[in-house]
């Protein structure tokens, strides 16, 4: 940056290296403090690395606190806690104004912030910077960079069984209001396949109309849509909405004392979810509904059972945490109440030490005999959720065996017993705190657990329980009018395609069947099924994608004000399995992250490869299941093929497919050509 753009005043100097550490100097000592990452995908980076980081490291935590967002992916009128100067100014990002600042000289819109001006000087080193500032948030990012070191010195922190993810402000990939998408070189292909779609519905529809005298043709999915228990199956939505409020009253009662979430409340509530959707599979069995009244009501179900389980799972572990801070409040105040004895005991046995802190040590002054000063680190934490400091062993618990045996205690020691409580209580009030940017707010655990908070969760575009999302402080109901009437477009487009393309091959797969045709006549007819299906398949597929994840999420975001549109990544360039399974569907990869793989390895500790099975085993069973209601059979081949991913996700990072993103792209997308009309056939014929 030129000179003239850096503020005027006091300078921090230092070395900023290529990793995004700079190296700082203030007075006579060194700082190393994060550089500042400016870009919205720390959010998805954090989230994909974490099922390849280490079992037994905290690195994986992903953290509100480390991010830094790109004020290019800010979601326009949202709530004050991000700086104003990164905030668009307008209802949405102008075109015009966005281009004007793109064509500023030395301004790069993906790097610029307002506010924060440095200046770098090359050195003689290779990828080393002098940096030079004077902002708010450099200091911020000193302060935050201090305290991480000291975090870091002090040694790991303490695993926790909920992992935090990250929601930030950000736009969906294809949503004209993201700039990013708006100045896309490849904005005229999004055109081209809309404009693409609309002559296949027009010429389709004209082709029904000369042939039946209807752009529907003989309308057989519209009337196996509409014709049947419409009003039943709305009740039906109903009563398990309803039904899932079972989670805010077992947690009610868990608040109150009533049951242990830890010893039987888990338990309850995965019963309830077990006997919730089998009620559900035996409803849509006994009401003989077809597949289209089935499916929606099953999909349904499942996001329910989603939403209950992180609710609940998330609650309850705040619940343990909620009990074990009242229990330490108690101890120390019966620390409070302990009078200091005027000189050190006599006998030091007994007393507790803390690694380089003892009892009668404190570390914050020179040593007298050593004349050096002892560097104090954060005591050890045990299990944030125990309550039984007789058998675990903790710092805490070692204070707490000490104001028990009665014996006397000095001032100092008083003192460094009254720390280490404290800052275990200060731990866990943060835990409770959530990402509550106010230490008063309302949704702090247990007044978090109100209705009103549990139905808003309910009609959130996520599957993960927080106790604060970002939020836009109002709606835009032009953007919901618009996502609406593209979601009801979209729908007629897949109406039409699938009563022209899809319909006649599945219509002659039943005829065979009724014929009396045998399994070897019917299988010579398999390849050109699959021929008949190809491209009608994957069209039905990106629409379905693209209705669901842009127009319906989005409509139900603007609707509650969510701020978070990262529903999916770029699973387009996909160049494995894997990273599809990320992308394409984010609401549920992250369920997962959290409550299955996570969950796996902080409960029953699993390795990672062994919490990486069970994760795609349960996406493999549940793929299945909605299979099975949709062709009320079960043969597994679905199943299969989704465990088929793991082996080639394996073979995606040896030698041979290792860095090729082109061929590994090209894979992908021939498995996604092929494979939903390969499986189709294969449940239609077999």
């Amino acid at each position: 940056m030129k000179s003239h753009d850096t503020s005027k005043g006091a300078q921090v100097t230092g070395s900023l290296g290529q990793d995004g550490i700079a190296t700082l100097k203030s007075g006579a000592q060194d700082l190393i403090v994060d550089g500042v990452r400016a870009h919205d995908s720390a959010s998805r980076s954090r989230s994909e690395s974490a099922l390849h980081d280490d079992e037994d490291s905290d690195d994986s935590v992903e953290d509100y606190d480390d991010i830094r967002l790109d004020p290019d992916t800010l979601v326009a009128n949202t709530m004050p806690s991000v700086d104003n100067t990164l905030r668009p100014s307008g209802k949405k990002v102008m075109k015009d104004d966005y281009t004007r600042r793109q064509s500023e000289p030395g301004v790069d819109l993906k790097t610029a912030r307002k506010g924060i001006q440095i200046k770098l000087e090359k050195t003689d080193r290779k990828g080393r910077y002098v940096l030079t500032a004077d902002d708010p948030e450099i200091r911020e990012i000193l302060r935050k960079g201090l305290e991480r070191e000291e975090r870091e010195a002090a040694g790991k922190r303490p695993r926790t069984r909920i992992r935090d993810l990250v929601f930030t402000r950000q736009f969906t990939t294809f949503d004209r209001q993201n700039p990013t998408s708006a100045e896309s070189p490849f904005f005229g292909f999004f055109t081209l396949f809309w404009l693409a779609m609309v002559l296949i519905f027009v010429q389709t529809a004209l082709n029904n109309w000369r042939a039946y005298g209807s752009i529907l043709g003989d309308n057989q999915i519209a009337k196996l849509m509409f014709s049947r228990e419409l009003l039943t199956l709305g009740i039906t939505d109903g009563v398990i909405c309803a039904a899932t409020s079972e989670a805010h009253f077992l947690q009610l009662a868990i608040s109150k004392g009533w049951i242990n979430w830890a010893k039987s409340g888990w338990i309850i509530q995965n019963l309830w979810q077990t006997a919730y959707l089998g009620t559900i599979l035996w409803w849509t069995w006994f009401r003989d509904w077809p597949w289209t009244h089935s499916v929606f009501i099953v999909l349904h179900a499942l996001v329910f059972v989603m939403k209950q389980h992180s609710y609940a799972f998330y609650n309850g572990y705040l619940s343990g945490v909620y009990r074990r801070r009242a229990l330490l409040e108690r101890k120390l105040k019966q620390l409070d109440a302990i009078e200091a004895v005027s000189s050190p005991p006599s006998s030091p046995l007994g007393m507790p030490s803390f690694g380089a802190r003892s009892a009668s040590v404190d570390l914050g002054k020179p040593n007298e005999e050593t004349g050096s000063t002892l560097k104090p680190r954060r005591p050890f934490i045990g299990n944030r959720t125990s309550t039984n400091l007789a058998i675990e062993k903790s710092d805490v618990a070692s204070v707490a065996s000490a104001i028990e045996s009665g014996k006397p205690l000095d001032l100092d020691q008083l003192q460094a017993f009254r720390q280490v409580i404290q800052e275990e209580i200060a731990e866990l009030t943060t835990q409770l705190s959530g990402k509550s940017q106010s230490p008063t707010s309302s949704n702090i655990y247990p007044h978090n657990l109100r209705l009103g908070n549990f139905a808003e969760f309910i009609c959130l575009p996520t599957l993960v329980y927080e106790l604060e999302y970002p939020r836009q402080e109002r709606i835009n109901w032009w953007y919901v009018a618009e996502k609406t009437t593209a979601t009801f477009g979209v729908l007629c487009v897949m109406q039409v395609i699938s009563q022209a393309f899809i319909y006649p091959p599945v219509a002659k797969t039943v005829a065979m069947k009724e014929a009396g045709l045998t399994m070897a006549e019917r299988w010579v007819e398999f390849p050109f099924i699959v021929s008949d299906m190809l491209f009608a398949l994957l069209l039905e597929q990106l629409l379905t994608w693209y209705v669901i994840w842009e127009c319906i999420l989005n409509v139900l975001a603007e609707v509650t004000r969510f701020a978070d549109r990262g529903f999916y990544g770029d699973w387009w360039n996909s160049v494995s399995w894997d990273q599809y399974a990320r992308d394409w569907n984010r609401p549920v990869h992250n369920f997962l992250l959290r409550h299955v793989y996570h969950s796996s390895i902080s409960t029953f500790h699993l390795s990672r490869h062994s919490a990486t099975f069970v994760t795609f085993l349960l996406s493999a069973l549940v793929h299945e299941l909605v299979m099975a209601v949709m062709f009320k059979k079960v043969r597994g081949y679905l199943f299969a093929m989704q465990l088929l991913q793991m082996p080639l996700v394996s073979l995606s990072r040896t030698k041979l497919l290792k860095g090729r993103t082109i061929l590994g792209n090209v894979i992908f997308w021939l498995g996604l050509f092929v494979g939903p009309s390969f499986l189709t056939s294969l449940y239609l014929i077999l």
